[in-house]
């Protein structure tokens, strides 16, 4: 199985921008489909992006489309989230995500193995 480790959160003004990164041990990343989710305080966890493991074509929330980018690198082991524009609504725990899966990966049921999580604060 995949230990997830995710980094490089922080506190940003609006209209900044962020990369996080999930650094995988135990497994190739590359056997994986890979998520992001965020969880901001008071609300559900929610789908930010995600990566296919067989294709690598991506997915997006429609709310940060075209200002959040999901990539990873296979050679390093780690995918990671580009944030650009940021928002004060994107203040959130980010979290990486992995599953064996290809199916309904905007769920968080699919995934079975999750980073502890990392803060990201946007001021205005």
């Amino acid at each position: 199985q995949v230990q997830l480790v995710e980094s490089g959160g922080g506190l940003v003004q609006a209209g900044g921008s962020l990369r996080l990164s999930c650094a995988a041990s135990g497994r190739t990343i590359s056997t994986y489909t890979m998520g992001w989710f965020r969880q901001a305080p008071g609300k559900e966890r929610e789908f930010v992006a995600a990566m296919w493991r067989t294709t690598n074509n991506t997915l997006t929330k429609d709310s940060v489309k075209g200002r959040f980018t999901i990539s990873k690198d296979n050679a390093k082991n780690t995918a990671y989230l580009q944030m650009n524009s940021l928002k004060p609504e994107d203040t959130a725990v980010y979290y990486c995500a992995a599953t064996e899966g290809s199916l309904a990966i905007a769920a968080e049921r699919v995934y079975n193995y999750w980073g502890q999580g990392t803060q990201v604060t946007v001021s205005s």
